[in-house]
């Protein structure tokens, strides 16, 4: 075989294989690159077929040390993405945080329910309803707390976070207290207190203060319970009075 039968062997393997590559990859291979595969006299005789380079990484928003909304929105954006537990299988959207990062109280709940999911914001339901009552009663508004949950995915069935689940999700919420340094920290239900240091087992919980990284903690009972169990409102409003006072509000 002289040197032209060796090029245009050459040629037609690479056109076979460009060929095949079409047909089993579901994607068409473009005219110009059949066409640049021509016979010897038109291209060079050295034909070589580059890896397509990878795609680009998505990139990751910069932010100053010092810029707290957007250190929680970074934050934010990995929890959307975040597959460390199961919890992110059933997810429609992560359920992050609502209000201010300047806020003196942080409300920390369980784990978002149904309407939270669906919405991507915490406590939009009818427990969010009653807690934004007890939020106006104590002198606050609904935007200048902060508000988030132990985990941000929404548990099967809204049931309590096991805790593998939530100890996979506890770096996003150490984070979002280190960020905002709320003066008070108020547990919303047991589960929220036992994951913020402030509750053991088989000892009394509610309305007894704890630290959580040095943040004074207020255990309380969820919203939800007290829509189950409406006669708790009053212990819970006395829980949240000892709130006033400690950031120095006035009781209504």
């Amino acid at each position: 075989m002289d040197e032209d039968d060796e090029r245009r062997a050459l040629v037609e393997e690479v056109r076979a294989h460009l060929e095949w590559e079409a047909e089993w990859s579901g994607f068409p291979v473009p005219e110009a690159e059949l066409a640049a595969v021509a016979y010897p006299g038109t291209v060079s005789s050295s034909v070589s077929l580059a890896p397509a380079p990878p795609p680009a990484p998505t990139p990751v928003e910069q932010v100053a040390p010092g810029d707290r909304a957007g250190r929680l929105r970074v934050l934010a954006t990995e929890a959307a993405a975040c597959t460390r537990c199961r919890l992110h299988e059933g997810r429609h959207k992560s359920v992050f945080s609502r209000g201010s990062f300047d806020a003196s109280v942080a409300f920390v709940g369980e784990g978002p329910g149904y309407n939270e999911d669906q919405q991507g914001e915490p406590f939009v339901g009818a427990a969010g309803q009653l807690l934004d009552k007890m939020i106006v009663a104590m002198g606050l508004t609904r935007d200048g707390v902060y508000v988030c949950n132990v985990v941000k995915c929404r548990p099967p069935e809204n049931r309590t976070p096991l805790p593998d689940e939530a100890g996979a999700c506890s770096p996003y919420l150490t984070q979002q207290i280190d960020i905002v340094k709320p003066q008070v920290i108020v547990a919303l239900g047991r589960c929220a207190a036992e994951n913020l240091g402030v509750a053991e087992a088989g000892r009394s919980w509610r309305g007894q203060w704890g630290a959580y990284r040095g943040i004074p903690v207020m255990p309380t009972y969820h919203p939800a319970y007290l829509l189950r169990s409406p006669e708790m409102k009053k212990p819970v409003w006395e829980d949240l009075q000892l709130v006033m006072q400690r950031i120095g509000l006035k009781k209504s």
